[in-house]
């Protein structure tokens, strides 16, 4: 026989209060005068009948949802980016230590007039962790004016709100000064996205810098930028060769190629062996993220280490904490990254596996 589902109504009858009263007490509300001793009383009854409160009660009384949105621009980005599942692991895990629920959720269209407060009402968050953001995003730049909870994981619009992000620019130009140092001259660069995002645009100019500061040449011809995946890393590399008129046989056009993350850089590898072209004898390789894959590449990958876990957890706990009302500064808290040397590039000695990048 199923089980009799707990009312607040018998809470108040076993408690001796109004429902009222059991109102005030299970869902915190500040100023209602109610005295220690019956709310510890009506606590007391919750706990002895099993009590569990609705969520949707709940969130009529409080005017929340306790549920914290997980945002990304695009929703193909869910198949293909591969941070996006540490991240939403580290949300989930800080948010259900503090009593809230993640919804992942994509702006399909982030420049359709007020998409983002749409989202915001739809959905009905109390907040959210939006990943990867535009540089150019009115709507979004809007939305942090307007003082709602938002954290983004990258650098937001103008620079202003609060972000968590590594130093992409001195990530990728270490990156680069490694390939610089191993003798690479005839360098390339593959983005993960289109250079709108922040993230893709900033590390490609880490890329440029660390050229520019070994006084090596930039062909326009050498950059191209995927879509996230690895499917799309290969289609842009293959584009790339076409491009050069570069045939199986024939001499590498570049000798070392930098990518914006590793899951583009997988397929690179994929493009490179079809080539004919060898690695890292041929053309050295660096990607960015080191995501657990990285390591057991073919050959294993050389790459920039994010602190993907560290990341999701900071904007979690960020998103949070504005959502309970906490007064913070607007800041972007910047985390290290390592430059993890494997035998993509070419070289690699167990002794000196990584070293820190702070900017």
């Amino acid at each position: 026989m199923p089980r009799r589902r707990v009312t607040s109504g018998m809470v108040a009858e076993r408690a001796g209060v109004s429902r009222t009263t059991v109102s005030f007490v299970l869902n915190a509300r500040a100023g209602s005068g109610i005295p220690e001793a019956t709310r510890e009383r009506v606590l007391e009854a919750a706990r002895e009948l099993g009590y569990v409160p609705s969520a949707t009660a709940r969130s009529l009384a409080s005017g929340r949802t306790r549920t914290v949105g997980f945002v990304v621009c695009d929703a193909r980005h869910l198949l293909t980016d591969a941070f996006l599942p540490q991240a939403i692991f580290t949300l989930t895990e800080a948010a259900h230590a503090r009593g809230f629920r993640v919804l992942v959720e994509a702006v399909d269209d982030p420049l359709r007039p007020r998409a983002y407060q749409t989202l915001v009402r739809a959905a009905r968050i109390d907040g959210m962790v939006l990943m990867n953001p535009r540089g150019e995003d009115e709507q979004l730049a809007e939305l942090i004016d307007s003082g709602y909870p938002v954290v983004t994981i990258g650098r937001p619009p103008g620079g202003r709100g609060h972000a968590i992000d590594v130093d992409n620019v001195a990530a990728e130009r270490a990156a680069t000064q490694h390939l610089v140092d191993l003798g690479r001259r005839r360098l390339a660069h593959l983005g993960y996205g289109a250079p709108r995002y922040t993230t893709v645009a900033e590390r490609l100019t880490g890329f440029r810098s660390a050229l520019e500061a070994a006084g090596l040449p930039l062909d326009e011809k050498l950059v191209a930028f995927g879509n996230y995946s690895a499917d799309s890393g290969a289609d842009a590399l293959r584009a790339m060769l076409a491009r050069l008129g570069h045939r199986p046989g024939d001499p590498a056009p570049f000798d070392g190629l930098v990518c914006g993350n590793d899951t583009v850089a997988f397929g690179a590898l994929t493009a490179l062996r079809e080539a004919g072209l060898r690695v890292p004898d041929d053309v050295s390789v660096v990607g960015f993220d080191d995501i657990p894959m990285a390591a057991h590449a073919e050959p294993p990958l050389t790459t920039v280490r994010s602190p993907l876990l560290d990341m999701g957890t900071e904007a979690a706990h960020r998103a949070l904490d504005l959502i309970e009302g906490h007064t913070l500064d607007a800041t972007t808290t910047v985390l290290p990254t390592e430059l993890v040397v494997r035998r993509s590039c070419g070289r690699h000695d167990a002794d000196i596996d990584a070293f820190s990048v702070t900017g």
